[in-house]
């Protein structure tokens, strides 16, 4: 091999690496970008969270006297945000387990038994992905109306249900189809009951789909607005996002406490997210690894 043909191939692989690099190097820097854009509204309200309203409009972006919590008493102890509170875990917490229990039983049984119209079944489910059913308010109004579960926390949970099952089927179809069938016919063997397979060996093994479907699902459940605006009239029955506009005032607003009743809001589904992201990560990278 020549002189001039080995420095041209060193040079093309010095070249090509060089590339690889900036392609790296672009994409740390996209990401590094997204992750500052994504935090800083966070960062903003947590700190706007221990200011008064004058410090909020005079250094939106200082960092705040973290000893401070005047705010959180205040909104702790003069307002009904427990409430608001305790009616959201109700609403969202019903909602999740109607959405999981009756996802996962349908999604297994698309999934695992072959009958005459499974498809369409699934193919119904999967529609409602491209139906909201905000385009449907004045039916469910009226409907609610008519079950007499107006003004009622029932009416939010059954909209919820419908609106996360969807998601739910289709993530959960998708993931259960991939399990050996191998299990289920030695469970077979062994005597197991149908139920006794699902609940035992096949439950455990879609927990990261679940946790998947859960997540797509809790965080539009929890952050709604526009349902218990419709639905919800009583105070003492509104959930956060719904409650928290009433620290707004018609002249005047308490900033301070308003960023402190979202700084709570949020905390526990950042908090959930924490807990359950490596069950997420493993979902989301299970498919591609089988």
């Amino acid at each position: 091999m020549s002189t001039a043909t080995t420095t041209a191939m060193a040079y093309q692989d010095r070249k090509g690496i060089l590339g690889t690099l900036g392609r790296d190097g672009l994409l740390q820097i996209i990401l590094i970008a997204n992750t500052i854009i994504m935090l800083a509204p966070i960062v903003i309200m947590v700190f706007s969270a221990f200011k008064t309203t004058p410090q909020i409009f005079q250094s939106p972006f200082g960092i705040p006297d973290f000893t401070q919590v005047s705010n959180f008493v205040k909104i702790w102890t003069q307002t009904n945000f427990l409430r608001y509170l305790v009616n959201s875990f109700i609403v969202t917490g019903a909602s999740m387990a109607l959405i999981l229990t009756l996802g996962t039983m349908a999604a297994y049984a698309i999934g695992r038994y072959a009958f005459t119209g499974s498809n369409f079944i699934l193919m119904f489910f999967l529609a409602g992905l491209t139906l909201p059913l905000k385009l449907a308010i004045i039916p469910l109004f009226m409907l609610m109306r008519d079950l007499s579960i107006l003004n009622n926390q029932l009416s939010l949970i059954f909209v919820y249900t419908a609106m996360g099952l969807p998601t739910t089927v289709f993530i959960m179809t998708g993931f259960i189809r991939t399990l050996p069938n191998e299990l289920e016919d030695a469970a077979r063997m062994d005597g197991a009951s149908e139920a006794r397979i699902m609940w035992s060996i096949m439950l455990p093994l879609v927990r990261p789909a679940m946790v998947i479907a859960g997540i797509q699902n809790v965080v539009p459940i929890w952050n709604d607005f526009f349902f218990p605006l419709v639905f919800i009239q009583n105070d003492d029955l509104k959930t956060l996002p719904q409650g928290l506009t009433t620290f707004m005032g018609e002249y005047t607003t308490d900033w301070g406490v308003l960023f402190s009743g979202l700084t709570l809001s949020a905390a526990p589904i950042i908090l959930i997210y924490i807990v359950l992201s490596r069950q997420f990560i493993a979902g989301m990278t299970s498919g591609a690894v089988k």
